[in-house]
């Protein structure tokens, strides 16, 4: 038994993989965590721990102390040039991030033959093209929704006075309060983008891109897209799972 974790930007994921199947997973924030909060991971003896981190370097430190007193060996994954399948597309490969790398990884095994726009959509909005023989594309990243909300709250003084109260998000870009206008001017930009990207993808390969979405805030967009998409919520994990099977 294999314990896959995924360390993003503010929450950690992890689940189980027998060899076949990953497992029902579990997320939790770990900004408060210290280094006994990362046994948690390590619960019934697993063989090793396969992980993909983007946190600062006290949290690696954390789960490798968390590990040894564990007995457990830890593997975090770096981006090569080609693995899985998938090649990357950037000048430097280990400048793309590993949590994009994996997710191309998962989302080339889960649908073959086709391209793939993935769509990120968390404290960032990032997004990876991959065409339909595993070749990355390149990608773009953007503050995603709720960074934009922050940032609008707190470099600002008249919206920030103005947004006070609760928004009553709606499906319409038009809200009827300041605050309601920030939250949904985030959602829209990003769903814009991300049709955007589609539709630069189906000039460039000919035909429309599947688009992927994963991260914690893709069911705010999902709702909004024009493109067809489909939400992988664990696609890193499975990922994961793809690199673990090939070791």
């Amino acid at each position: 038994m294999i314990v896959l974790a995924d360390i993003g930007n503010s929450r950690i994921k992890w689940a189980r993989f027998d060899g076949r199947l990953v497992h029902r997973s579990r997320a939790a924030a770990y900004k408060k965590w210290r280094t006994g909060d990362y046994a948690r991971l390590f619960a019934g003896e697993p063989s090793r721990l396969l992980v993909t981190s983007v946190a600062a370097s006290g949290v690696t430190r954390a789960l490798r102390a968390a590990a040894r007193r564990a007995g457990v060996p830890v593997t975090f994954v770096t981006v090569p040039r080609r693995a899985a399948g998938v090649t990357v597309g950037y000048r430097d490969p280990w400048r793309l991030g590993v949590d994009r790398f994996v997710a191309l990884v998962a989302a080339h095994r889960l649908f073959p033959g086709i391209p793939v726009l993935i769509a990120g959509v968390g404290t960032a909005l990032t997004l990876d093209l991959l065409d339909e023989r595993g070749r990355h594309q390149g990608g773009a990243i953007v503050p995603g929704p709720k960074l934009m909300i922050d940032s609008l709250l707190s470099e600002t003084h008249g919206i920030r006075r103005r947004a006070r109260g609760a928004a009553g998000r709606g499906a319409t870009l038009f809200g009827r309060s300041t605050r309601a206008g920030i939250e949904s001017g985030a959602r829209f930009a990003a769903a814009a983008l991300i049709d955007r990207a589609s539709d630069e993808a189906r000039v460039r390969f000919g035909r429309a891109p599947l688009v992927v979405l994963m991260g914690g805030d893709a069911p705010l967009v999902r709702g909004l897209l024009t493109s067809h998409a489909v939400g992988v919520p664990d696609l890193i994990l499975k990922g994961l799972a793809v690199l673990a099977g090939e070791d």
